[in-house]
């Protein structure tokens, strides 16, 4: 079998908050709640699986997810209807708009528990997606 990542814990100061957060705004399911974890399943048979630590505890992380345009267009459009802060590029300095790197979109934007979060439509490099 090759080699794929099944699933990672992403620690939050309130898992349910946190996976709620994220599900709703890329219209995804939670999944079923085990032990400390509160798992929202990804297409491509990935989960990530939130976990209640303490706030102090909590080393924020980077993940970018790979979304159709229409899908990076609804997230988009929750994303500035609930004011968060977002950026086009990593550095925070394009407060407010998007990026338009390798023919794609792209934002950056943070999740309740601090992490960094992006979302592109395509891949670094300009690869299509498949």
């Amino acid at each position: 079998m090759a080699v794929q990542l099944n699933h990672t814990i992403v620690h939050a100061r309130d898992n349910r908050e946190s996976a709620e957060f994220f599900a709703e705004l890329l219209g995804l399911e939670i999944g079923t709640e085990w032990g400390p974890f509160v798992a929202v399943d990804l297409s491509n048979d990935i989960t990530l699986d939130f976990a209640t630590v303490p706030a102090d505890t909590i080393m924020p992380q980077h993940y970018a997810f790979l979304v159709a345009e229409a899908e990076f267009d609804a997230a988009y459009e929750k994303i500035t209807a609930r004011g968060l802060a977002h950026w086009a590029d990593p550095q925070q300095t394009h407060p407010g708009e998007i990026n338009r790197n390798d023919g794609g979109k792209g934002v950056y934007f943070t999740d309740p528990s601090g992490h960094f979060m992006e979302l592109i439509t395509v891949p670094y490099g300009g690869r299509p997606q498949q």
